[in-house]
């Protein structure tokens, strides 16, 4: 099969296309045929040996995938052979083939096509989490998202919608805060503009958000921290800008604030039924239609490198995706 792998850690150019074995299922475990594979920041972070998870060498990036089972190990018994199914593995996604511990696999009803399935469990999977568990929204309440027009910032721009929250958009152009007002943004403020503290002052009627999502770290992080409201939440994400900020203390006291760090696959790992419950109510919403991924670009695996380089660079609204001939 072939397989893009990481065989020093690097920029995207490092990446190399080869033909290797095909896995084999061991006790517990699920060899599944991918079909489409999710392209994520982790994906980027984990090649350069910056993320939490630290795979021996060589190994394949990608890891939220969409497919169809082709062997299932001893022990596995919420699956078989030909189920459509969508797995965080961590990574190995960025092949032909992959396996992975069976608890890490979900059948999907056969009504999600590929693309979509890839492109849905990572980002809503991380923002549910976010919001309900870690800042525990409530209907009527503020969300300020950082980078909305991203991946997982898309995903919480349509979350908070459904759970009666009102939004507001930052992204860093014209074009990207179009987007998040076509899934839902009530307002939008471009966080590249001097005054955007003064945007959200003004949309909030001087109280503050009372949910911060940042997902982008950087120069966006004390700003945001300063526009929250009393007993506000927080959000610490990602930090796609690629500087981890350094915030005043002195902000959560005054405000009375939670600065709360959402780590969504060791949520996944720790709590197993709760994130199942999470994923099925998901689910549910993406079935009837209030939910629903945006996909701005398709790869085949041989341009892997050009995926994640867009993806760095920002060049992708929403998700990316590979996609399997």
């Amino acid at each position: 099969m072939k397989a893009i792998l990481c065989k020093t850690h690097g920029l995207p150019e490092t990446l190399v296309l080869e033909d290797i074995p095909s896995p084999q299922a061991g006790a517990k475990q699920v060899v599944i045929s991918v079909k489409a594979c999710g392209v994520n920041f982790p994906d980027t972070l984990i090649i350069q040996n910056k993320y939490q998870f630290k795979p021996e060498l060589p190994f394949s990036p990608g890891g939220e995938v969409a497919g169809v089972v082709k062997e299932v190990g001893e022990g596995v018994k919420h699956l078989k052979v030909g189920d459509t199914v969508i797995a965080m593995t961590g990574w190995g996604g960025f092949a032909e083939e992959v396996v992975t511990d069976g608890s890490r696999v979900f059948p999907v009803p056969p009504v999600f096509d590929f693309k979509t399935a890839a492109s849905f469990a990572y980002v809503f999977g991380t923002s549910y989490h976010a919001l309900k568990d870690r800042a525990q929204l409530q209907a009527g309440e503020t969300v300020l998202v950082l980078g909305a027009a991203g991946g997982v910032g898309l995903a919480a721009v349509q979350l908070a919608k459904v759970m009666g929250a009102k939004v507001i958009a930052a992204a860093s152009t014209a074009e990207k805060l179009a987007v998040c007002q076509q899934y839902g943004a009530d307002a939008v403020v471009n966080y590249t503009e001097a005054n955007w503290r003064e945007q959200i002052k003004t949309l909030t009627d001087g109280k503050g958000v009372d949910v911060v999502y940042d997902a982008v770290g950087g120069d966006y992080a004390e700003p945001a921290l300063r526009s929250m409201a009393w007993r506000g939440r927080y959000l610490v994400v990602g930090f796609a800008a690629g500087d981890i900020p350094k915030v005043p203390l002195n902000l959560a006291l005054l405000k009375g604030c939670a600065i709360v760090g959402v780590f969504w696959g060791e949520f996944a790992v720790r709590q197993k039924q709760d994130n199942q419950a999470n994923m099925m109510q998901l689910f549910a919403w993406l079935m009837q239609g209030q939910l629903k991924p945006h996909i701005s670009a398709e790869y085949p695996l041989a341009q892997a490198a050009q995926a994640l380089n867009d993806l760095m660079q920002r060049k992708v609204t929403g998700k990316a995706l590979l996609v399997m001939e």
